[in-house]
């Protein structure tokens, strides 16, 4: 009995083939893992270089534009202006003693 039959000769050779399909296969999912893994971390990479150049982008636009003024500034209130018109309608006859006194008031008073 040194050798076994054709029945085990072919069994051998089945459990081999099996066992080799089988390491083979798992070899080649770990490349695929290995290889999606660095794809996703590639286009990681890309998408940060891409949010990072929008960013400056961005920076550089808002850097750029003119600053505008204020839109609810007050406006500048011209009191000698108002004054020197006051004393010309009191000098016309237009207003008396007691408006141009009051209306003075109001006009420094603000």
């Amino acid at each position: 009995m040194g050798r076994p039959g054709l029945l085990g000769a072919m069994a051998r050779t089945a459990v081999v083939a099996g066992t080799a399909t089988a390491v083979s296969g798992r070899m080649q999912r770990s490349a695929a893992d290995r290889s999606a893994q660095q794809q996703m971390a590639a286009e990681a990479q890309q998408q940060a270089a891409v949010d990072q150049a929008a960013a400056q982008a961005a920076a550089q636009l808002a850097a750029s534009r003119p600053t505008s003024a204020p839109a609810a500034q007050a406006p500048v209130v011209d009191r000698v202006g108002q004054l020197t018109a006051l004393a010309e309608l009191k000098a016309q006859g237009l207003l008396t003693d007691e408006e141009f006194t009051a209306e003075k008031a109001r006009v420094l008073a603000s």
